[in-house]
Order: structure tokens, then C-alpha cells, then sequence
């Protein structure tokens, strides 16, 4: 079989960059084929060449037998290459039939038919989707899941041959996981190449037929998914075996540091629990839960209904997250392009933001001093490219991820609260992530971490709290704890 596309001698060089060096691979039809590699490898890079978004330095794209060179993602996506990124680029305050035929819309004479497309668009999700929706809604009003799901129809409807699918899983439940895995299967049947870039491991082993690996910029190689193992496919992407990946140093937690009593709010309500020094505290439950409103309102993102937040024993009004800082709290948000980043700022600016008062020389801010505290961050959580005055908006979802725990942990604080805090980070850095936190609770700081992944709350917790339809249906010992139990709980189960 001959491939459907294949890329040969692929360089991209960006300032201070050589991201992409010689990256020669073949993808071919009725294939799902994994991209995997740690945060900065190139994968993205890679997928925006092949995607029209970027223009490579050297090498050349051999897509359906012959030469292109696309200068401008529109032609990328006429001649049958669709991709759908992690960012979702639909319009919210559009309807759901506008978003599907953007750009290519029915007509009847020179007007717009609207009632064409909206029999269509239903008609379509129905029968190859499975989800009946009202196309004549804005598809701001549906979830991050259903957008997604609008998305990728839009691409198949556009009869694609090649499929780009960047993170896909990262914001669906597991429900909505496996229905996407359902057409993906079904695309594979028709012929369509599947592009597929993951960072959870059993989602490769599960859907896909076979995996290239990258490596600072470099291709590794490919193989197909019978003949590899979990543990190959991670020594390949990082170069070396990991032999702990968990990274949990025993302690005694000490007294409580953060007590919340009858909390209600926006998503959640009476929710009770307390926090030790040194402990890691995980939060568990479904999509919905209230997990992350419930974090937002202790930090000040959100208004409180009623109910009392307690510091280190001292009752405090939390009602604007200056007032949270100014108690000693940091909050890595689970939307850290939205809420924890100015990403049009440097690395420098954005980790200086919450310390500009430690970091003043009378009325002005010591350029020094955050020089150096950017250095530190830089050194302390090996962010790449190691450039102070690199904008953020530039750096891989992982690096950003670390200049949000920089600028935080560069606070000192008594309550960290991480909400996915490994969301869209390759496995390299998810160990890295679990040492700084291990290292914190060690140092006596009370971290908080919401996870949609249990083998991560299992193993990194100390205890477990299970949200379930906005209230805390309990909190378990980490020791005592399984999967089964934590589902139970947040299925709203008692036994």
C-alpha cells in the first residue's frame, strides 16, 4: 500500500529554535498512526506543516503521490487534509449548522440556506455521530465535548482524507472518549488517515495501528503498536528508562492549614473538608462535579453563597483571588491559557506577576531581582527554550504549564491548589510535576490536586475527596482506596 502522505527531510527553525531537524515520515490510509513525544519535541510543529499553518524551512510534503507546498492552511484543507486542534477554533456565537458549513455554506440563488443546512447538520450528527442536536442553537451553549464532536464532523463531512486530531481526549469524559473513538474507527474503515497526537498512553494502545516518536526536534522512529510497550514508547520519548514515574516521599502531614465549612456556591453546595500541612489532598469526580467551581470560589474566581473558610485556624473573607494571595494561596487554574497566563508576556513578566510587591526597589520594580527570579524558575523547572524574554505564547503546552507553577511556587505558599495540574503534558514532565509536588508536601506546603485521571489521584494522594452532582460524597484514605471505589462515590453510589 502505497502512503496517502509522507514527509521527507522536514526543518523548521524558529528564533533561538531548530524545532523540527530532518523529520522524514510515512502515514498511510485506513491508519491511525500516533505523534508521540515530550512537550516541545516538535509534534505540533510538525502538524501545523503538514496543515498549511507553517511553511517548512527545508524538505518537502508528499501528499496523495505528488509534491505541495501549502501557503495557507485553506489549501491544506481543500485538497482533503482537515485538523482539529487542541484549541478548537469554532465560533461560539454561531449557530451549530454555521459552524459545520463555515466557509463552504448552502446556497439557493446568491442567499444563504439556512434551512438546507440545518436539516443537514441534524440529519448528519444523527446518523454518523449518534448525537442529536438542535443545529439552529449556538454552539457556545454545548459542551467543550460537543463542540469537539462538531468540529471533527465538519472535517468528515468535507469528505477528508487526512485527519489531524491534536489532544482530542483532553477535555471528554469517558463516555464522550469512547464515542469519539467509535467514528474514529468508522473513518478508519472509509479510508481516512488518522493523525493522532496523545499524551496518555492507553488511548495509543487502545485506537491506534501505529506510533512515531519524537525527540527535541528529531524522529526516533516508528513501529507498529503490537510490537511495542508502554515502556518502550516512554524510553524513546525521553531518551533514557524511567524507573519511577509516581514520585511520592513518605511524610507524617502536620496540623490543618485550610478548613472549609458548609461551602456552597455556583456548581457545588455544602461541601465541608480540611486541609494538613504537607499533605496532598486529590479531588476526585465525574465532568460537572463542581470540583473546579468549588476551587475557584475558595480562591476568589467566584462569589460564595454561604459557608466560612478558615487559615491556618483564622476565619478569612476570600472574595477576590488578591485576597487568597494575600493569605498565602496559589491556584494552577485547569484552563492555564485563559487564567494563568498573559500569553503575549514574557516568561520573565509572567512568573514576576504575582511577586511584584516582594520584588520592588521603593516605587519600582528591581529589574534585577526579577531577573533572577525568572532564572530560578528557568533552572528549577527546566523550561524550553531557557530564554527569559521568550513570550509564553511561543512555548509548548508543558513549558507554559511550568511558568504557571513557577510563578506560584516563587510566592512560598501554604495552600497550593492544582487543578489537572498534567493535563496535555507528555510523561517526562508529568514526573517532573509529581516530584515538585512530592518535594512541596515534604516542605510543608498543603497542596489541592483536581485530576480526571485516577491512577494519578491513587497514587499521589494522601487523601481522596469524591465530588458527585456538586456535593462531597466523601473522603477516603489513600491507602484504602481503589478505582472502584472512587467511581462508586462519584456515580453517586454509597457502597
Amino acid at each position: 500500500m502505497k502512503p496517502i502522505l509522507e514527509v521527507r527531510g522536514i526543518h523548521k527553525r524558529f528564533p533561538g529554535v531548530h524545532a523540527l531537524k530532518g523529520v522524514s515520515i510515512e502515514f498511510y490510509p485506513g491508519e491511525v498512526h500516533a505523534i508521540v513525544g515530550e512537550n516541545g519535541a516538535g509534534k505540533s510543529t510538525l502538524m501545523k506543516i503538514i496543515a498549511g499553518v507553517y511553511e517548512p524551512d527545508e524538505g518537502e510534503i508528499i501528499y496523495d503521490g505528488r509534491s505541495v507546498r501549502w501557503s495557507h492552511p485553506s489549501e491544506a484543507i481543500k485538497a482533503g487534509i482537515v485538523t482539529v486542534f487542541q484549541e478548537l477554533s469554532v465560533m461560539d456565537n454561531l449557530s451549530v449548522a454555521e459552524n459545520m458549513f463555515m466557509g463552504d455554506e448552502e446556497k439557493r440563488g446568491i442567499f444563504v440556506d439556512y434551512k438546507k443546512m440545518y436539516r443537514e447538520t441534524e440529519r448528519f450528527m444523527r446518523e454518523e455521530f449518534g448525537i442529536e442536536i438542535d443545529p439552529e442553537e449556538k454552539l457556545g451553549r454545548y459542551s467543550i465535548a460537543i463542540q469537539q464532536m462538531v468540529e471533527i464532523a465538519r472535517a468528515v463531512y468535507k469528505k477528508a482524507k487526512v485527519l489531524i486530531l491534536d489532544e482530542p481526549t483532553s477535555s471528554l469524559t469517558q463516555k464522550e472518549t469512547e464515542k469519539l473513538f467509535e467514528v474514529v474507527k468508522k473513518l478508519k474503515e472509509k479510508g481516512v488517515a488518522i493523525l493522532f497526537i496523545s499524551h496518555r498512553l492507553e488511548e495509543i494502545f487502545e485506537i491506534c495501528d501505529r506510533v512515531s516518536v519524537l525527540r527535541d526536534g528529531e524522529y526516533i522512529g516508528t513501529d507498529r503498536i503490537e510490537n511495542l510497550t508502554k515502556e518502550k514508547i516512554v524510553e524513546m520519548m525521553v531518551g533514557r528508562k524511567l524507573e519511577k514515574f509516581y514520585i511520592k516521599e513518605e511524610h507524617e502531614p502536620g496540623e490543618v492549614v485550610l478548613e472549609v465549612k458548609n461551602l456552597s456556591g455556583d456548581g457545588f453546595e455544602n461541601v465541608s473538608f480540611s486541609l494538613r500541612k504537607g499533605e496532598i489532598l486529590g479531588f476526585a469526580g465525574l465532568v460537572g462535579a463542581g470540583r473546579t467551581e468549588l476551587m475557584e470560589t475558595i480562591f476568589g474566581f467566584r462569589p460564595k453563597k454561604s459557608g466560612e473558610i478558615y487559615i491556618e485556624g483564622k476565619k478569612v473573607e476570600i472574595n477576590h483571588p488578591l485576597d487568597a494571595i494575600e493569605h498565602g494561596m496559589g491556584l494552577v487554574p485547569e484552563d492555564r491559557k485563559r487564567l494563568g497566563l498573559i500569553l503575549i508576556m514574557s516568561i520573565m513578566h509572567n512568573v514576576s506577576l504575582p511577586s511584584l510587591d516582594r520584588i520592588k526597589k521603593g516605587p519600582f520594580i528591581s529589574f534585577r531581582k526579577e531577573k533572577e527570579l525568572a532564572k530560578w524558575a528557568i533552572e528549577t523547572f527546566d523550561i524550553r527554550p531557557p530564554y527569559p524574554d521568550r513570550k509564553v505564547l511561543y512555548l509548548s503546552g508543558g513549558n507554559q504549564q511550568k511558568v504557571v507553577l513557577a510563578k506560584w511556587l516563587a510566592l512560598k505558599p501554604k495552600v497550593l491548589i492544582l487543578d489537572e495540574p498534567t493535563r496535555g503534558i507528555d510523561v517526562g514532565a508529568k514526573a517532573e510535576i509529581y516530584r515538585i509536588m512530592s518535594h512541596l508536601a515534604k516542605e510543608g506546603v498543603g497542596v489541592i490536586m483536581i485530576s480526571s485521571e485516577l491512577p494519578e489521584v491513587l497514587q499521589m494522594s494522601d487523601r481522596i475527596a469524591v465530588m458527585s452532582f456538586g456535593k462531597l460524597a466523601g473522603i477516603i484514605d489513600a491507602k484504602e482506596a481503589s478505582q472502584e471505589k472512587v467511581m462508586k462515590l462519584a456515580a453517586g453510589l454509597s457502597g
